[in-house]
């Protein structure tokens, strides 16, 4: 638990000291509550973070998905019917 805590105290030692006393504040005392109560705590921390990474994943894809149709309407790209697609899938994973 000691090096959890220098660990997580040398990481904050990076951000403003507003916020060094925030995490330190938080950090002890999630440390005092029980573990169901701190894995709930920790899954709810996560998820704040998902979403921003999602926010983030869906302007790449939408980027891409825009990126491959421009490839098919200009002819840079063949496509292939679903069906076709699925047997050459299926016949590599059978391989």
């Amino acid at each position: 638990m000691t090096q959890l805590l220098a660990r997580a105290f040398s990481e904050a030692s990076k951000l403003p000291d507003v916020e060094q006393d925030a995490v330190a504040s938080l950090l002890l005392a999630e440390i005092a509550l029980p573990s169901d109560a701190r894995a709930i705590l920790s899954d709810r921390l996560a998820e704040s973070l998902d979403s921003a990474e999602d926010n983030s994943l869906k302007q790449l894809w939408a980027a891409e998905a825009q990126r491959r149709m421009a490839d098919v309407r200009s002819g840079r790209v063949k496509t292939i019917p679903g069906e076709e697609a699925l047997a050459r899938v299926r016949s590599a994973i059978a391989q």
